[in-house]
Protein backbone atom coordinates (compact mmCIF):
# COMPACT_ATOMS: atom_id res chain seq x y z
CA UNK A 1 0.00 0.00 0.00
CA UNK A 2 1.37 3.42 -0.99
CA UNK A 3 1.97 5.82 1.88
CA UNK A 4 0.62 9.23 0.80
CA UNK A 5 1.41 10.91 4.11
CA UNK A 6 3.35 14.14 3.56
CA UNK A 7 5.93 14.95 6.21
CA UNK A 8 7.33 18.45 6.55
CA UNK A 9 9.89 19.77 6.06
CA UNK A 10 10.59 18.04 2.77
CA UNK A 11 13.92 16.27 2.32
CA UNK A 12 15.99 14.87 -0.52
CA UNK A 13 14.37 14.67 -3.94
CA UNK A 14 11.06 15.97 -2.57
CA UNK A 15 12.61 19.43 -2.26
CA UNK A 16 13.43 19.44 -5.98
CA UNK A 17 9.93 18.16 -6.72
CA UNK A 18 8.59 21.17 -4.83
CA UNK A 19 10.73 23.45 -7.01
CA UNK A 20 9.38 21.83 -10.19
CA UNK A 21 5.73 21.96 -9.06
CA UNK A 22 6.07 25.63 -8.07
CA UNK A 23 7.69 26.44 -11.43
CA UNK A 24 4.84 24.70 -13.27
CA UNK A 25 2.30 26.68 -11.22
CA UNK A 26 4.15 29.89 -12.14
CA UNK A 27 3.84 29.08 -15.85
CA UNK A 28 0.14 28.23 -15.46
CA UNK A 29 -0.46 31.47 -13.55
CA UNK A 30 1.38 33.46 -16.23
CA UNK A 31 -0.90 32.05 -18.92
CA UNK A 32 -4.05 32.61 -16.83
CA UNK A 33 -3.02 36.18 -16.02
CA UNK A 34 -2.51 36.82 -19.73
CA UNK A 35 -6.02 35.55 -20.47
CA UNK A 36 -7.91 37.31 -17.68
CA UNK A 37 -8.56 41.04 -17.56
CA UNK A 38 -11.06 43.80 -18.22
CA UNK A 39 -10.81 43.07 -21.96
CA UNK A 40 -11.90 39.62 -23.15
CA UNK A 41 -9.42 38.12 -25.59
CA UNK A 42 -9.62 34.79 -27.40
CA UNK A 43 -7.41 32.26 -25.53
CA UNK A 44 -6.06 30.87 -28.81
CA UNK A 45 -4.93 34.35 -29.88
CA UNK A 46 -3.22 34.86 -26.52
CA UNK A 47 -1.22 31.63 -26.86
CA UNK A 48 -0.22 32.51 -30.45
CA UNK A 49 0.84 36.04 -29.44
CA UNK A 50 2.96 34.66 -26.59
CA UNK A 51 4.68 32.12 -28.85
CA UNK A 52 5.31 34.60 -31.70
CA UNK A 53 6.78 37.27 -29.42
CA UNK A 54 8.76 34.82 -27.31
CA UNK A 55 10.59 33.39 -30.33
CA UNK A 56 10.69 36.74 -32.16
CA UNK A 57 9.19 35.50 -35.39
CA UNK A 58 5.79 34.87 -36.93
CA UNK A 59 5.28 31.18 -36.19
CA UNK A 60 1.50 31.69 -36.36
CA UNK A 61 -0.13 33.88 -38.99
CA UNK A 62 -1.39 37.11 -37.43
CA UNK A 63 -5.20 37.23 -37.47
CA UNK A 64 -5.77 39.57 -34.53
CA UNK A 65 -5.80 43.35 -34.16
CA UNK A 66 -2.69 45.33 -33.18
CA UNK A 67 -4.35 46.60 -30.00
CA UNK A 68 -4.94 43.00 -28.86
CA UNK A 69 -1.23 42.22 -29.20
CA UNK A 70 -0.38 45.46 -27.38
CA UNK A 71 -2.64 44.53 -24.46
CA UNK A 72 -1.04 41.10 -24.11
CA UNK A 73 2.62 41.81 -24.82
CA UNK A 74 3.02 45.40 -23.63
CA UNK A 75 0.62 45.48 -20.67
CA UNK A 76 -0.25 42.09 -19.21
CA UNK A 77 2.97 40.11 -19.71
CA UNK A 78 5.35 42.80 -18.33
CA UNK A 79 3.03 43.19 -15.34
CA UNK A 80 2.90 39.46 -14.60
CA UNK A 81 6.67 39.03 -14.91
CA UNK A 82 7.27 42.12 -12.77
CA UNK A 83 4.97 40.60 -10.12
CA UNK A 84 7.16 37.48 -10.20
CA UNK A 85 10.33 39.56 -9.76
CA UNK A 86 8.88 41.76 -7.00
CA UNK A 87 7.57 38.77 -5.04
CA UNK A 88 10.89 36.97 -5.32
CA UNK A 89 12.85 40.05 -4.26
CA UNK A 90 10.69 40.85 -1.25
CA UNK A 91 10.92 37.23 -0.10
CA UNK A 92 14.72 37.39 -0.29
CA UNK A 93 14.71 40.62 1.73
CA UNK A 94 12.61 38.91 4.39
CA UNK A 95 15.08 36.01 4.60
CA UNK A 96 18.00 38.42 4.99
CA UNK A 97 16.32 40.50 7.68
CA UNK A 98 15.22 37.47 9.68
CA UNK A 99 18.73 36.01 9.58
CA UNK A 100 20.38 39.32 10.45
CA UNK A 101 18.13 40.11 13.42
CA UNK A 102 17.35 36.49 14.41
CA UNK A 103 13.77 37.69 14.58
CA UNK A 104 10.93 35.86 12.85
CA UNK A 105 8.89 39.09 12.69
CA UNK A 106 11.45 41.02 10.64
CA UNK A 107 10.80 42.04 7.04
CA UNK A 108 11.26 45.22 4.97
CA UNK A 109 7.65 46.34 5.55
CA UNK A 110 7.54 45.77 9.32
CA UNK A 111 10.95 47.40 9.85
CA UNK A 112 9.98 50.50 7.88
CA UNK A 113 12.48 49.90 5.06
CA UNK A 114 9.74 49.94 2.44
CA UNK A 115 8.32 53.18 3.85
CA UNK A 116 11.77 54.78 3.78
CA UNK A 117 12.32 53.65 0.21
CA UNK A 118 8.89 55.04 -0.70
CA UNK A 119 9.78 58.45 0.75
CA UNK A 120 13.01 58.56 -1.24
CA UNK A 121 11.22 57.58 -4.45
CA UNK A 122 8.44 60.15 -3.96
CA UNK A 123 10.98 62.90 -3.25
CA UNK A 124 12.82 62.00 -6.46
CA UNK A 125 9.57 62.09 -8.47
CA UNK A 126 8.14 65.35 -7.12
CA UNK A 127 11.28 67.44 -6.68
CA UNK A 128 13.55 65.79 -9.23
CA UNK A 129 16.19 64.93 -6.62
CA UNK A 130 19.19 62.80 -7.58
CA UNK A 131 18.90 63.88 -11.22
CA UNK A 132 22.68 63.37 -11.57
CA UNK A 133 22.00 59.62 -12.07
CA UNK A 134 19.65 60.32 -14.97
CA UNK A 135 16.65 58.04 -15.42
CA UNK A 136 17.60 55.99 -12.38
CA UNK A 137 16.94 58.84 -9.93
CA UNK A 138 13.78 57.22 -8.53
CA UNK A 139 15.61 53.97 -7.86
CA UNK A 140 18.53 55.86 -6.33
CA UNK A 141 16.18 57.87 -4.09
CA UNK A 142 14.39 54.70 -2.99
CA UNK A 143 17.73 53.10 -2.09
CA UNK A 144 18.82 56.13 -0.05
CA UNK A 145 15.51 56.11 1.81
CA UNK A 146 15.85 52.38 2.51
CA UNK A 147 19.37 52.88 3.91
CA UNK A 148 18.21 55.67 6.24
CA UNK A 149 15.25 53.68 7.53
CA UNK A 150 17.18 50.48 8.30
CA UNK A 151 19.92 52.50 9.99
CA UNK A 152 17.41 54.24 12.26
CA UNK A 153 15.41 51.07 13.01
CA UNK A 154 18.43 48.95 13.95
CA UNK A 155 20.01 51.68 16.08
CA UNK A 156 16.81 52.44 18.00
CA UNK A 157 16.15 48.72 18.59
CA UNK A 158 19.67 48.03 19.86
CA UNK A 159 19.95 47.62 23.62
CA UNK A 160 23.55 47.23 24.87
CA UNK A 161 24.58 46.00 21.45
CA UNK A 162 21.76 43.45 21.20
CA UNK A 163 18.54 43.73 19.21
CA UNK A 164 15.46 42.37 20.96
CA UNK A 165 12.44 41.25 18.91
CA UNK A 166 10.05 43.55 20.77
CA UNK A 167 12.23 46.61 20.36
CA UNK A 168 12.81 45.85 16.69
CA UNK A 169 9.10 45.61 15.89
CA UNK A 170 8.31 48.77 17.87
CA UNK A 171 11.14 50.76 16.28
CA UNK A 172 10.13 49.47 12.84
CA UNK A 173 6.54 50.60 13.35
CA UNK A 174 7.76 54.02 14.49
CA UNK A 175 10.17 54.38 11.56
CA UNK A 176 7.47 53.30 9.11
CA UNK A 177 5.03 55.86 10.55
CA UNK A 178 7.69 58.58 10.41
CA UNK A 179 8.58 58.02 6.77
CA UNK A 180 4.94 57.53 5.77
CA UNK A 181 4.14 60.91 7.35
CA UNK A 182 7.05 62.48 5.49
CA UNK A 183 5.74 61.02 2.21
CA UNK A 184 2.26 62.41 2.89
CA UNK A 185 3.72 65.84 3.62
CA UNK A 186 5.60 65.78 0.32
CA UNK A 187 2.44 64.86 -1.60
CA UNK A 188 0.07 67.30 0.08
CA UNK A 189 2.62 70.11 -0.02
CA UNK A 190 2.49 69.91 -3.81
CA UNK A 191 -1.26 69.44 -4.33
CA UNK A 192 -1.30 70.59 -7.94
CA UNK A 193 -3.13 67.64 -9.48
CA UNK A 194 -0.09 67.09 -11.67
CA UNK A 195 0.99 63.74 -13.06
CA UNK A 196 3.93 63.74 -10.63
CA UNK A 197 1.61 63.82 -7.62
CA UNK A 198 -0.66 61.16 -9.07
CA UNK A 199 2.36 58.98 -9.81
CA UNK A 200 3.65 59.47 -6.27
CA UNK A 201 0.33 58.48 -4.71
CA UNK A 202 0.56 54.91 -5.99
CA UNK A 203 3.78 54.45 -3.99
CA UNK A 204 1.72 54.63 -0.80
CA UNK A 205 -0.24 51.40 -1.33
CA UNK A 206 1.70 49.57 -4.03
CA UNK A 207 0.75 48.87 -7.63
CA UNK A 208 2.12 47.07 -10.67
CA UNK A 209 -0.04 48.95 -13.17
CA UNK A 210 2.95 50.93 -14.45
CA UNK A 211 4.93 47.83 -15.43
CA UNK A 212 7.04 48.06 -18.58
CA UNK A 213 9.73 45.91 -20.14
CA UNK A 214 12.31 48.56 -19.22
CA UNK A 215 11.41 48.55 -15.52
CA UNK A 216 11.32 44.78 -15.49
CA UNK A 217 14.80 44.57 -17.03
CA UNK A 218 16.71 46.65 -14.49
CA UNK A 219 14.88 45.20 -11.46
CA UNK A 220 15.55 41.67 -12.74
CA UNK A 221 19.25 42.51 -13.05
CA UNK A 222 19.35 43.77 -9.45
CA UNK A 223 17.46 40.67 -8.28
CA UNK A 224 19.80 38.31 -10.16
CA UNK A 225 22.96 39.94 -8.78
CA UNK A 226 21.61 40.02 -5.21
CA UNK A 227 20.37 36.41 -5.42
CA UNK A 228 23.82 35.21 -6.54
CA UNK A 229 25.48 37.04 -3.64
CA UNK A 230 22.89 35.73 -1.16
CA UNK A 231 23.39 32.14 -2.32
CA UNK A 232 27.14 32.58 -1.92
CA UNK A 233 26.71 33.41 1.79
CA UNK A 234 24.02 30.81 2.59
CA UNK A 235 26.29 29.06 5.12
CA UNK A 236 26.85 32.36 6.91
CA UNK A 237 23.09 32.94 7.08
CA UNK A 238 22.65 29.48 8.62
CA UNK A 239 25.31 30.32 11.20
CA UNK A 240 23.71 33.66 12.11
CA UNK A 241 20.53 31.87 13.19
CA UNK A 242 22.59 30.06 15.85
CA UNK A 243 23.59 33.37 17.46
CA UNK A 244 26.53 35.71 17.02
CA UNK A 245 28.81 33.89 19.48
CA UNK A 246 28.35 30.48 17.86
CA UNK A 247 28.68 32.03 14.40
CA UNK A 248 32.09 33.46 15.35
CA UNK A 249 33.29 30.14 16.76
CA UNK A 250 32.62 28.38 13.45
CA UNK A 251 34.51 31.01 11.49
CA UNK A 252 31.90 33.54 10.35
CA UNK A 253 33.21 37.09 10.02
CA UNK A 254 30.33 39.13 11.47
CA UNK A 255 31.94 42.47 10.60
CA UNK A 256 31.92 41.38 6.96
CA UNK A 257 28.67 39.46 6.56
CA UNK A 258 26.34 41.86 8.40
CA UNK A 259 27.17 44.91 6.23
CA UNK A 260 26.82 42.69 3.14
CA UNK A 261 23.33 41.65 4.26
CA UNK A 262 22.29 45.25 4.91
CA UNK A 263 23.65 46.43 1.53
CA UNK A 264 21.92 43.60 -0.36
CA UNK A 265 18.61 44.16 1.43
CA UNK A 266 18.57 47.93 0.96
CA UNK A 267 19.60 47.73 -2.70
CA UNK A 268 16.96 45.10 -3.44
CA UNK A 269 14.23 46.91 -1.50
CA UNK A 270 15.10 50.21 -3.17
CA UNK A 271 14.92 48.68 -6.64
CA UNK A 272 11.60 46.95 -5.93
CA UNK A 273 9.90 49.93 -4.29
CA UNK A 274 10.99 52.18 -7.15
CA UNK A 275 8.79 50.17 -9.55
CA UNK A 276 6.03 48.78 -7.32
CA UNK A 277 5.59 51.09 -4.36
CA UNK A 278 5.11 49.78 -0.82
CA UNK A 279 3.85 46.20 -0.81
CA UNK A 280 3.61 44.75 2.67
CA UNK A 281 3.96 41.40 4.40
CA UNK A 282 5.40 39.40 1.47
CA UNK A 283 8.85 39.28 3.09
CA UNK A 284 7.22 38.12 6.32
CA UNK A 285 4.78 35.48 5.05
CA UNK A 286 6.74 33.71 2.30
CA UNK A 287 9.96 32.87 4.22
CA UNK A 288 7.87 31.36 7.03
CA UNK A 289 5.79 29.20 4.70
CA UNK A 290 8.78 27.99 2.67
CA UNK A 291 10.75 27.35 5.88
CA UNK A 292 7.96 25.02 7.00
CA UNK A 293 8.04 23.26 3.62
CA UNK A 294 11.79 22.86 2.91
CA UNK A 295 13.34 23.54 6.32
CA UNK A 296 15.63 26.29 7.66
CA UNK A 297 18.70 25.43 5.55
CA UNK A 298 19.25 28.53 3.41
CA UNK A 299 20.66 26.54 0.50
CA UNK A 300 17.16 25.09 0.03
CA UNK A 301 15.21 28.01 1.50
CA UNK A 302 16.52 30.72 -0.85
CA UNK A 303 15.47 29.14 -4.20
CA UNK A 304 12.20 27.94 -2.63
CA UNK A 305 11.36 31.47 -1.47
CA UNK A 306 12.32 32.97 -4.84
CA UNK A 307 9.88 30.67 -6.64
CA UNK A 308 7.09 30.64 -4.05
CA UNK A 309 7.31 34.39 -3.42
CA UNK A 310 7.04 35.08 -7.12
CA UNK A 311 4.04 32.74 -7.43
CA UNK A 312 2.33 34.37 -4.44
CA UNK A 313 2.75 37.87 -5.89
CA UNK A 314 1.52 36.77 -9.32
CA UNK A 315 -1.64 35.31 -7.74
CA UNK A 316 -2.19 38.46 -5.64
CA UNK A 317 -1.82 40.65 -8.72
CA UNK A 318 -4.27 38.45 -10.62
CA UNK A 319 -6.78 38.76 -7.78
CA UNK A 320 -6.30 42.54 -7.67
CA UNK A 321 -7.29 42.71 -11.35
CA UNK A 322 -10.35 40.45 -11.30
CA UNK A 323 -11.99 41.04 -7.88
CA UNK A 324 -13.45 44.44 -8.82
CA UNK A 325 -13.09 44.20 -12.62
CA UNK A 326 -13.07 46.35 -14.76
CA UNK A 327 -11.47 48.45 -12.00
CA UNK A 328 -8.59 47.04 -9.94
CA UNK A 329 -7.43 46.95 -6.33
CA UNK A 330 -3.94 48.05 -5.41
CA UNK A 331 -1.85 44.94 -4.92
CA UNK A 332 -0.67 46.18 -1.52
CA UNK A 333 -4.26 45.84 -0.27
CA UNK A 334 -4.46 42.20 -1.41
CA UNK A 335 -1.14 41.22 0.19
CA UNK A 336 -2.19 42.92 3.43
CA UNK A 337 -5.42 40.89 3.48
CA UNK A 338 -3.31 37.72 3.60
CA UNK A 339 -0.31 39.08 5.49
CA UNK A 340 -1.86 40.97 8.42
CA UNK A 341 -3.64 37.91 9.92
CA UNK A 342 -0.45 35.87 9.46
CA UNK A 343 1.53 38.57 11.28
CA UNK A 344 -0.92 38.47 14.18
CA UNK A 345 -0.58 34.68 14.27
CA UNK A 346 3.22 34.98 14.51
CA UNK A 347 2.95 37.58 17.29
CA UNK A 348 0.67 35.25 19.25
CA UNK A 349 2.95 32.29 18.58
CA UNK A 350 5.99 34.22 19.83
CA UNK A 351 4.04 35.34 22.89
CA UNK A 352 3.25 31.72 23.78
CA UNK A 353 6.87 30.65 23.32
CA UNK A 354 8.06 33.47 25.61
CA UNK A 355 5.48 32.50 28.24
Amino acid sequence: MINLKLSLPLTGKRVYLFYVITLILIIITLVCASLLGSVDINPTSVIKILINNTFGKEIFVKNWADNVEAIIWKLRIPRVILALIVGSGLSLCGILMQALTKNSLADPYILGISAGASSGAVAAIIFGWFSFVGGYNVMFGATIGAILSIFIALNVASIKGKITPTQLVLSGIAVSAMFSSFTNILIYHTRTGSDKVRTALFWMVGSLSGATWGKMLYVSIVLLVCAIFIMSIHKGLDALLLGDEKAVTIGVNLKKIKPIIIILCTALTGAIVSVSGVIGFVGLVIPHITRMIVGPNHKRLIPASILFGGLFMMLCDLLSRIIVSPAELHIGIVTSIFGAPFFLYLVRKNKKSIS
